[in-house]
C-alpha cells in the first residue's frame, strides 16, 4: 500500500492516497473528499490544484527545467524544427523521416482558407485587434468543417482537423494583420517552410520579390518552439476545460486564444515594448527608471523580468537571448527602443539588487525585442504567441479526449445573500 494522507474533521480521520508522478512530484488525491466528508477545498486560482494527469510537458520552476515529452527544451531548441516539435507534442514521439514528410505534406496541403472567409475579414474595422479577429476566425472554421463537431469521430478524422488547424492558423494570423493595414492578402506558398511561409504572408507585397534572411526564420523557429507548451497555464487549462464538454477542436482553441489575449497571460511581451516606449518618451534615462523599479513606494514595475513559475531562471530565456543577439547583429537595426532594452538587460544581469531577487530577463523580454527587430507590430505579439502555443493546446485537447477526462465542474463557497423575499414594486 502506498503513502496515505490523513485529514481529521469533526473527530473523524479520513485517509486519501498520495500519488507520485514520473518526475517524483507528489499530490494528495482528494477525488472522494466531498462524498466522504461533505467538505470541498478552496484554492483560489487553482494554484495548488492538479486538475489532470498529463504526459506532455514537465517543468520545475525551482530548478529551471522545461521538458516536452521528456526532451529538454535546450535540446529541442538547438536541434529540432517547430514542425518536429509539434509532432512530438501531439503524437508523443519525435517523427521518423517518413512520418515527418507525411505530416509536413499534410499541413502544406491545408494552408489555404475558404475564400468566403475573406468576407469576414473585410467586415472587421481596420483597428480591430488581431487577437479578437483570430479567435473569431478560428471558431468560424468549425462552420466550414461541420464534421469536426462530432465528438466521437475516428482518429484519422481528428488528425485531419489537427493538420488543418496547424496549417491555417498562420494564414489567418497573417491575414488579420494584412487586413488591419488594408494591404492585399498574400496566399501561402507551398515551397516555403512553416516559418518562412508566415513571414511571407505577413510582409510580402504582390509587386515585389520577397526575400528573408535565414537568421530571421531560424529565430522565428526557436521562438515558436519555446512557446509550444507550458503545462497547465491559463490558456491551456481553458482549452481543456472547454474541450471537456466534448467541444470541437476549433472552438476549444478559440477559447484558448481568448484566454491568451489577457494582459496577465499572453500580453507580457507587448507590455515590455510599451514599457520601453514609455522610457523612450521620457528621455531614455535608463538609470532613472532602474531607481524607480527599486523604490518600493513607486508603482512602476519592470516588465519582462523574473517569472511567476521559474524562481531562479527561465531556461527559455537563456536560449532566446542568443537568438536575439544573432538577429540584432545580423540586421544591424538602429532602434532607440532596442538600445534601451539592451541597457536594461545589462543592468539586470549585473546589478546585485536584481540578481538577489531573481529579476532576470525572461522569455517575454527577449521575444518582444526580436519581434520588434523583425518589424512585427506590437499588437501582433500575442498572435505570435498563439501560433507557437497551438501544438501544445492541440496536444492537451487530444490527450484529454483520449483519456476520457470528465467534464470540468469546479465547486464554490457561496458567500451571497440568503432567504430574501420578493417585494413587488408599485406598477403603473
Amino acid at each position: 500500500m502506498g503513502e496515505i494522507a490523513k485529514l481529521e474533521l469533526d473527530g473523524k480521520v479520513y485517509e486519501f492516497p498520495v500519488i507520485e508522478g514520473t518526475e517524483n512530484e507528489k499530490a494528495i488525491d482528494i477525488s472522494s473528499l466531498r462524498s466522504a466528508t461533505g467538505y470541498i477545498t478552496l484554492d483560489l486560482g487553482y494554484k495548488n490544484t492538479g486538475a489532470t494527469k498529463s504526459a506532455i510537458t514537465y517543468l520545475d520552476g525551482e530548478l529551471g527545467i522545461l521538458k516536452y515529452r521528456g526532451y529538454s527544451i535546450e535540446d529541442l531548441a538547438s536541434k529540432a524544427t517547430f514542425i518536429e516539435v509539434a509532432y512530438l507534442l501531439i503524437y508523443g514521439n519525435l517523427p521518423s523521416q517518413e512520418e515527418l514528410d507525411n505530416f509536413t505534406s499534410s499541413i502544406t496541403k491545408h494552408t489555404l482558407v475558404h475564400e468566403d472567409m475573406k468576407q469576414f475579414f473585410e467586415a472587421y474595422p481596420s483597428k480591430a485587434h488581431p487577437m479578437g479577429v483570430l479567435a473569431s476566425m478560428v471558431c468560424s472554421l468549425s462552420t466550414f468543417y461541420p464534421e469536426a463537431l462530432d465528438p466521437n469521430r475516428d482518429s484519422e478524422s481528428v488528425d485531419i482537423t489537427i493538420h488543418r488547424l496547424l496549417a491555417k492558423l498562420p494564414t489567418l494570423a497573417a491575414w488579420s494583420y494584412k487586413n488591419s493595414i488594408r494591404h492585399p492578402f498574400m496566399y501561402p506558398k507551398n515551397e516555403f517552410d512553416y516559418c518562412k511561409n508566415f513571414m511571407y504572408m505577413m510582409f510580402a507585397m504582390p509587386t515585389e520579390d520577397y526575400k528573408i534572411d535565414p537568421v530571421v526564420t531560424e529565430a522565428m523557429n526557436t521562438l515558436l518552439i519555446l512557446h509550444a507548451d507550458h503545462e497547465q497555464n491559463c490558456s491551456t487549462s481553458t482549452v481543456r476545460m472547454v474541450g471537456s464538454a466534448q467541444t470541437n477542436l476549433y472552438a476549444s482553441i478559440s477559447a484558448g486564444i481568448s484566454a491568451l489575449w489577457g494582459p496577465l497571460h499572453g500580453g507580457a511581451n507587448q507590455a515590455v515594448l510599451e514599457m520601453l516606449q514609455k522610457i523612450h518618451e521620457d528621455g531614455g534615462d535608463v538609470d532613472k527608471w532602474i531607481l524607480k523599479a527599486k523604490d518600493k513606494n513607486d508603482s512602476f514595475r519592470l516588465m519582462g523580468f523574473g517569472h511567476r513559475v521559474y524562481k531562479n531562471f527561465d531556461p527559455r530565456a537563456t536560449i532566446i537571448k542568443k537568438a536575439c543577439d544573432d538577429v540584432l547583429q545580423k540586421l544591424n537595426i538602429n532602434d532607440p527602443l532596442l538600445a534601451i532594452a539592451l541597457k536594461l538587460e545589462k543592468v539586470a544581469l549585473e546589478d546585485e539588487y536584481f540578481k538577489a531577487r531573481s529579476l532576470y530577463p525572461n522569455v517575454d523580454f527577449y521575444s518582444g525585442i526580436i519581434y520588434r527587430a523583425l518589424g512585427i507590430p506590437t499588437e501582433m505579439f500575442t498572435v505570435m504567441f498563439a501560433i507557437g502555443r497551438l501544438p501544445g493546446w492541440i496536444a492537451q485537447w487530444k490527450e484529454m479526449r483520449e483519456n476520457g477526462d470528465p467534464i470540468g465542474r469546479p465547486r464554490q463557497i457561496f458567500t451571497g445573500e440568503t432567504d430574501r423575499k420578493y417585494v413587488e414594486i408599485n406598477k403603473r
